[in-house]
Order: C-alpha cells, then sequence, then structure tokens
C-alpha cells in the first residue's frame, strides 16, 4: 500500500523572499511538513497493527494522531502551490467574479481574509473555501489542522497560522506576515483549484 510522500517544491527555499525567508521555509518544509507526513504513514502502521491483534484498546488516540497529521499533510499540500514567487496582484476571471458575487469585492474579501487569519486563537489556518452545498464562496478560521472546518467544504486558498510559519521572521505581529502573503499569492492556482472544486474534484491529489 502506498506511503504517504513529502512533495518536492516548485521553487527553491528562498525564492519567496522576502515575503518568507528561506530560513523558515527550509524549516517548515523539511521538519514541519516531513513530520506530518511521518506522523501519518507511521499511525497508520499502529492501526494496523492493532487491526491485526484485534486490540482496540488504543484506537481513540490513534485515530485523533492520525487525523492530525494527515489533515496537516493536506493542508500543506495546498500551502506550497498557492505560493509563487511570480504571484500576488488580485485574481482575474471567473474566480475574481465569484469574489466579487460572494464578498462585495476584492478589497472586502482581503479584509475579511486577514481578519479570519489574525484572530485565530493559537495556531491554524485561514482558509478560502468552496462550499458545494451552498454554492459559494467563504472563509473559514481552521484551528490546529482539523478542527472546526465543515468536511464539504474544499480548501482555495490557506493561509498558514501556525507560529513555525511566520515567527521566525515576524516574531508575534501576525498581522505584517498575512499582508506579506499577498504579494506571493499564486491566483492561476487558486483559479485551478476554484474551478476543480466547482466540478467536484476536491484538487488534494498531486499530479502523476
Amino acid at each position: 500500500m502506498a506511503k504517504y510522500e513529502l512533495p518536492e517544491l516548485d521553487y527553491d527555499y528562498a525564492a519567496l523572499q522576502p515575503a518568507i525567508s528561506g530560513e523558515i521555509n527550509e524549516l517548515h518544509h523539511s521538519k514541519h511538513h516531513a513530520a506530518y507526513v511521518a506522523g501519518a504513514n507511521s499511525t497508520l502502521d499502529k492501526i494496523a497493527e492493532a487491526r491485526e491483534q484485534g486490540d482496540y484498546a488504543n484506537i481513540v488516540g490513534l485515530e485523533t494522531t492520525l487525523a492530525f497529521n494527515l489533515a496537516g499533510h493536506a493542508m500543506h499540500l495546498v500551502w506550497w502551490k498557492i505560493l509563487s514567487p511570480d504571484g500576488g496582484d488580485k485574481p482575474t476571471g471567473e474566480l475574481a467574479s465569484a469574489i466579487d458575487e460572494h464578498f462585495g469585492s476584492f478589497d472586502a474579501f482581503r479584509a475579511q481574509m486577514e481578519a479570519v487569519s489574525t484572530t485565530i486563537q493559537g495556531n491554524g489556518w485561514g482558509v478560502l473555501a468552496w462550499d458545494p452545498v451552498g454554492e459559494r464562496l467563504l472563509t473559514q478560521q481552521l484551528r490546529d489542522h482539523h478542527n472546526n472546518l465543515s468536511i464539504a467544504t474544499t480548501p482555495l486558498l490557506v493561509f498558514d497560522i501556525w507560529e513555525h510559519a511566520y515567527y521566525l521572521q515576524y516574531r508575534n505581529v501576525k498581522a505584517d506576515y498575512v499582508k506579506q502573503l499577498w504579494n506571493v499569492v499564486n491566483w492561476t492556482e487558486v483559479a485551478a483549484r476554484f474551478a476543480d472544486a466547482r466540478a467536484g474534484r476536491n484538487g488534494l491529489r498531486l499530479p502523476k
């Protein structure tokens, strides 16, 4: 059975400077994201062992650990792809029209996304998501990796608000970090995820 794998990045660690330092990206990718991948794989092994032995005494803790690590891996698959050294500016086309429709304007969406991202209690993510039930864009606060998120929604744009993503560079000033992220958003990727989401795909599978 296939194991989860840490993806290669489309750019060098230093390519997102000055918005995100090369040191942060290297630690973030090679240590933190790698730990989620390893954690998901090792937890699946432990669950398989429990299944073979018919001993499910620790299944609650194992399922919680799996959810945490697997959600962390999935969110980072989106995170690395929606960043680009050639990013910034604003979305165009159908994504831009949808943002205008559901938020009033791009500036209104940006203000809401910044508020969502900077007011998370503890670690987490600010998320722009597609809700297939209401057929609309909405923002969400995702505490940790897997709490407080509607399972039906598909993440399109994510802002990593875990301290390991910014603290070495921005210290405790999350607002400055979030404002800089707009300069490296890969709107082409976000628009592709928007099209996939509306077609019923979740955008989390890596290309073969």
